[in-house]
């Protein structure tokens, strides 16, 4: 392992992170404005938390020690992609971007946010079902030689430092803007039983590169001199750690929101038919039995 003071130490400016993180802080910084100028104002520890735990922790991983060894170190990459993917989105998310979208724009413009929040592939991308396919697909790839080509090449490095929490944030989305994705207390209990069945799932890619013999990419060279380095096979063996942990440890929170989302949707389907008068009551249970025929 690195020593603490190559931890600390080790620092660069990753271009296409700094473009993302700069046009995300300017635009929320816009959003801040615009919104205020509506007599909106947005809590102080949600502004903190956006730049100083979202932004602040995604350049951390992709300017700091695992965006610096990620060509080299396959557990660092593996850090890295894996925490942009699953927790950079839902620090950013404390912020409530969407929420500030919607009371900064104009009605014209938030009919637009509402159209695209609407779309199939945002609420496909927008479910916890979505989420660990996506998630499997991706670190699939680190069981084949296209790892290496992840991480060394420089476009691809530049296209996940932008694509992964982009799509990090659209999985993340029920998470953030939970009023723009009502779904009824049957879905959730479809969620429920595939999100159990994907604790099992998400954990193969990191299981096989632990306990697998031989280095998957193909790539025996030790890239540094350095003697903390790990010799290839140990670092792919790093790797499945680092992202068996990671996996595992996010479905805990991921389960815990799952039953409070549950809970409220029960809460507001059961108002819902209090709400009801006695002859609409009687009239859905019938239309229920008719159904049922």
């Amino acid at each position: 392992m690195p020593p603490l003071d190559v931890v600390l130490t080790a620092w660069q400016i990753d271009w296409a992170a700094a473009v993302l993180i700069g046009g995300s802080a300017v635009l929320y910084a816009l959003g801040l404005r615009a919104a205020a100028a509506r007599g909106h104002r947005q809590p102080l520890w949600r502004t903190l938390a956006f730049y100083l735990l979202g932004l602040g922790f995604l350049a951390v991983l992709t300017c700091g020690f695992p965006g610096v060894y990620s060509s080299q170190l396959r557990w660092a990459f593996t850090l890295k992609i894996s925490l942009m993917l699953f927790v950079v989105p839902l620090l950013v998310g404390l912020g409530k971007p969407i929420s500030l979208a919607r009371a900064a724009l104009p009605p014209r413009g938030v009919d637009r946010l509402n159209g695209l929040l609407a779309h199939r592939m945002v609420r496909f991308l927008g479910n916890s079902m979505a989420a660990p396919l996506l998630g499997l697909a991706l670190f699939s790839t680190f069981l084949t030689p296209a790892f290496y080509t992840l991480r060394t090449a420089p476009l691809a490095e530049s296209l996940l430092t932008v694509g992964v929490p982009l799509l990090g944030m659209m999985m993340a989305l029920p998470i953030i803007e939970e009023a723009d994705f009502r779904r009824s207390s049957a879905f959730f209990v479809l969620e429920f039983v595939f999100v159990f069945i994907e604790l099992l799932v998400d954990a193969v890619p990191g299981i096989l590169l632990r306990l697998n013999g031989q280095v998957l990419d193909h790539v025996m060279t030790t890239p540094s001199a350095l003697g903390w380095f790990p010799d290839a096979l140990r670092d792919q063996q790093l790797a499945g750690d680092v992202l068996w942990f990671i996996c595992e440890i996010v479905d805990l929170p991921l389960i815990i929101l799952m039953f409070i989302r549950f809970s409220r949707s029960d809460k507001r389907e059961a108002r819902g038919f209090d709400d009801l008068t006695d002859e609409a009551l009687d009239e859905l249970n019938a239309e229920h039995l008719r159904r049922g025929r």
